[in-house]
């Protein structure tokens, strides 16, 4: 296929109005940052017809028009465009700090993970604040953000019967990756902390403060400083 240089890609109808794009290679981190650059570009509108396109960690669901465009023809200018390039101004990836209360009623599977990891709960809670972690995707629901997770021995199972309800603001573990959630949900994840701040905007186009491709910061805090933090909205590390 012309234009995909480094990954192989596979276009499937999805419903009577979407693709999804599956991106196949050996470096899944090439594989990553070619899926990502293909569904900023379509949110450009550089292919024509479409509506969005949300990326994930190997592939895009393209959603179109199907009253200005069909599945076949939006297949062929994907296919004879090099969508594979970045962008010439591509979005900065920007930092997100986190401020979380680990264990107790906010962090409840935090001394399980710690057992299954062999590792101190006080370890466990440095090894997750030591580095910061590259948000892969947006998940649902309302864009909870899926990054990588702090280098355990052992991936971290996730419950057997998941939580109904998981509070705004969680902070979760599972396999090898970490997630941030924005509103109360159902999870299946390892809960091991909470952040005070409000994720979720309400006004305006972008629900959440952050996109694919930002990193985040987590940084430990006691229960006085929760409190003080309480409700404050969450943003980058540069905003105003």
């Amino acid at each position: 296929m012309d234009g995909w240089t480094a990954a192989k890609t596979e276009i499937t109808p999805c419903g009577d109005a979407a693709l999804r794009i599956k991106v196949d290679g050996a470096d899944s981190e090439e594989v990553w940052a070619t899926v990502h650059h293909l569904a900023e570009r379509l949110n450009r509108g550089e292919a024509g017809g479409t509506v969005s396109a949300v990326p994930t960690y190997d592939a895009v669901l393209v959603e179109f028009d199907p009253y200005r465009t069909t599945a076949d023809e939006l297949t062929v200018r994907i296919l004879s465009q090099d969508f594979a390039v970045a962008p010439a101004d591509p979005a900065p990836s920007r930092v997100v700090d986190v401020p979380v209360l680990f264990g107790g009623e906010h962090g409840p599977d935090l001394p399980w993970v710690a057992e299954i990891a062999g590792e101190p709960v006080g370890r466990v809670v440095e090894m997750l604040c030591e580095r910061e972690y590259l948000i892969r995707c947006l998940g649902g629901p309302a864009a909870s953000a899926m990054t990588d997770g702090p280098d355990f021995r052992v991936p971290i199972p996730r419950l057997a019967t998941p939580r109904l309800r998981v509070p705004p603001g969680a902070v979760s573990v599972a396999g090898r990756q970490a997630v941030l959630g924005p509103v109360a949900a159902p999870s299946g994840w390892r809960q091991i902390g909470r952040t005070p701040l409000t994720i979720l905007r309400t006004e305006g186009e972008q629900v959440v403060p952050y996109r694919a491709g930002d990193r985040v910061r987590f940084t430990a805090i006691d229960e006085r400083t929760y409190a003080a933090l309480d409700g404050v909205p969450m943003r980058y590390r540069d905003d105003d």
